[in-house]
């Protein structure tokens, strides 16, 4: 299943053809870890729950910390929050959040709302002081952590679940009663470059890595699933229970659902008694889990899912590497879909294509943001593009769609963003965006074509090759944009300082162009240009009168090196590199203009030419 050669197909018939290694990075990798023990009472009836945590805080950094920090996400769902006045100043607002002209979350009565508080907390026994500042809750320490030394935090804390209006919530539009994440306090994640203590606005998350001990108590009627591995299964059942055998009957109104979830940096669950529960166990694979609410109009598209589910499971274990993990969850609930340790929240109600569509982009996400993990505030198109593009080619094959080039969309999305004149470098904060939809672009389609014309640079082959050696390198050590570059480079021996900043750090694009074909006595001189600032090598496909076809190839002088050739059933002759700031380049045939069709440049479309108008030079009739 490991894509090859075949991917993707290469476009040749354009509207005028008629035919193992070492990581290495810039900065030395430690990871700070967190262990999580938690009880939480939840009162079904009102929506609210307290619950304890005790969480002992390995500092793994070299730098003594005087200062730890808490995420308390909930508390963005308050009238007068920073999500909130986002929300009510962005010129394109979320429509999931903004409903006729108004903020959901400005509307929230004080029984809508979502609120987490501490009401105590001790750091080894000692009292420290805290304070909450909307979204984050900051703490001084009783005494510095050292370098190499652990705290253990005891925490008091409560919280009530907001409407359903992003991601996390109840009662959402499809009715599911619980979708619980970002629910509980969350210590934010201290690394190389310092604290990463940001808001809650709008995007999504970064964490440590460590493992949970979660014990949820609530009504007994209400079926759970979520991260981690159930510890109690006889005592709850609802499908957990080995298939045969007996289940303790719960004498109380309650059930205490113990999970644990080694090595992961979130801790989601659902709840809902009306979930329907099955389970897949895969031949070589995790137990793959579904939760949906028992409606007959949703039966056969979730039934028909579980197959699929492990296909794409498959697909991503040959393409990107081995999932880590013993269990996989698919959950209705949330806005849309939205994935978490070893689960996703996936609104259910949808053609089967969709609900396919939306569980692949989900389950890929487990490798590249909850193994890989990149910092999303700061390089969202790491995981938002990477899933983008590895999620387009899995759905290709496991649902035979059998499209030449599966990126397509990518690229037009791309091009209206440039077209816009709104675009901002993929380095902006992702709370900084001026417009949700400059956002999305970049992270999901532009941060896709950073992988599918990474291909056209180095080689299909070299590209998926670099793609597993990133994930097997950098699983589990939060990567930075420079470890995916330095991957690719020793990889394929090809230089990329060039594409990764004008990629990422600029909004530079890439317009190539024929200027002109002419007649050099019984040969034919063909005459480039460069027009956009962007540098790329460049491929180009002759066509000619009688139906034979050839390639040539100039790479880019700053790759220092050059890519195998695409198109091993196509001659290619290999010119000259072309150096950047020399705005024209030409070579030299040896046939006559009259025996020339048509002359492509790409003929892929992999790289992303703003104009393509002028990629093509056709002979008159």
């Amino acid at each position: 299943m490991v894509i090859k050669n075949k991917f993707p197909k290469f476009i040749f018939v354009l509207m005028v053809c008629v035919m193992g290694l070492q990581a290495q990075t810039n900065h030395s990798y430690w990871q700070q870890h967190v262990d999580y023990k938690m009880e939480v009472l939840f009162n079904v009836e009102n929506y609210q729950y307290t619950g304890t945590q005790s969480l002992v805080y390995t500092n793994n950094s070299p730098d003594d910390l005087n200062r730890v920090y808490f995420h308390m996400y909930y508390n963005a769902f308050q009238p007068g929050s920073e999500m909130d006045i986002r929300l009510q100043n962005i010129q394109d607002p979320d429509g999931r959040m903004y409903v006729n002209g108004q903020s959901r979350i400005a509307n929230l009565n004080p029984d809508e709302i979502g609120y987490l508080r501490a009401s105590s907390l001790t750091q080894d026994g000692e009292n420290v002081s805290f304070s909450l500042e909307g979204t984050v809750l900051e703490v001084q320490l009783a005494k510095p952590i050292p370098s190499g030394g652990k705290s253990t935090f005891d925490m008091k804390f409560e919280g009530q679940v907001p409407l359903q209006i992003r991601r996390s919530g109840r009662n959402n539009s499809e009715g599911v009663a619980l979708s619980m994440s970002q629910w509980y306090p969350k210590l934010a994640e201290y690394d190389f470059e310092g604290w990463h203590a940001d808001p809650y606005i709008g995007r999504e998350f970064h964490g440590v890595w460590g493992d949970f001990d979660v014990k949820l108590t609530l009504d007994k009627n209400y079926i759970v699933g979520g991260s981690g591995y159930l510890q109690n299964p006889q005592e709850i059942g609802h499908g957990y229970e080995t298939p045969g055998s007996k289940v303790k009957k719960s004498r109380g109104k309650t059930l205490t659902w113990h999970f644990k979830a080694p090595m992961v940096h979130d801790f989601m669950w659902a709840a809902d008694p009306e979930y329907i529960h099955d389970s897949l166990k895969m031949e070589n694979g995790p137990t793959l889990h579904f939760f949906y609410k028992n409606k007959p109009e949703l039966l056969e598209n979730w039934k028909n899912l579980q197959p699929k589910t492990a296909e794409a499971m498959a697909f991503f274990n040959e393409n990107i590497g081995t999932y880590p993990y013993d269990q996989y969850s698919v959950i209705q609930g949330g806005d849309g879909g939205m994935e978490y340790a070893m689960s996703t929240l996936i609104t259910g109600e949808r053609k089967f294509e969709s609900l396919v569509g939306v569980m692949i982009h989900e389950l890929a996400h487990s490798w590249f943001q909850h193994v890989l993990a990149t910092n999303e505030l700061k390089h969202a198109w790491m995981d938002e593009g990477f899933t983008q593009f590895i999620s387009n080619l899995c759905m290709n094959e496991v649902m035979n769609q059998g499209r030449d080039n599966p990126f397509e969309s990518t690229y037009t999305s791309y091009f209206s963003l440039v077209q816009s004149g709104k675009e901002q470098p993929q380095t902006t904060h992702s709370d900084r965006y001026k417009l949700n939809t400059a956002y999305g672009i970049s992270a999901y389609n532009k941060g896709s074509i950073f992988l599918s014309q990474l291909g056209y640079v180095i080689g299909q082959d070299k590209l998926m090759e670099s793609l597993r050696s990133y994930y097997d390198n950098f699983k589990f050590k939060h990567p930075i944009p420079n470890d995916i570059k330095r991957t690719a480079e020793k990889v394929s021996g090809i230089e990329l300082d060039w594409y990764l900043l004008d990629w990422t750090e600029t909004t530079n694009t890439i317009d190539y162009g024929i200027k002109e074909v002419q007649a050099e006595g019984d040969k034919t001189k063909i005459i480039l240009e460069r027009i956009g600032l962007m540098p790329m090598p460049i491929d180009i496909l002759l066509v000619y009168e009688d139906g034979t076809r050839e390639t040539f190839y100039t790479p880019l002088r700053i790759m220092r090196g050059q890519k195998d050739n695409p198109y091993p059933n196509i001659e290619r002759t290999i010119l000259p590199d072309w150096p950047w700031a020399y705005p024209v380049f030409e070579f030299v045939i040896d046939k006559p203009v009259s025996a020339i069709k048509a002359v492509v440049i790409d003929p892929s479309q992999l790289m992303a030419d703003i104009n393509l108008e002028n990629n093509i030079w056709q002979a008159s009739e």
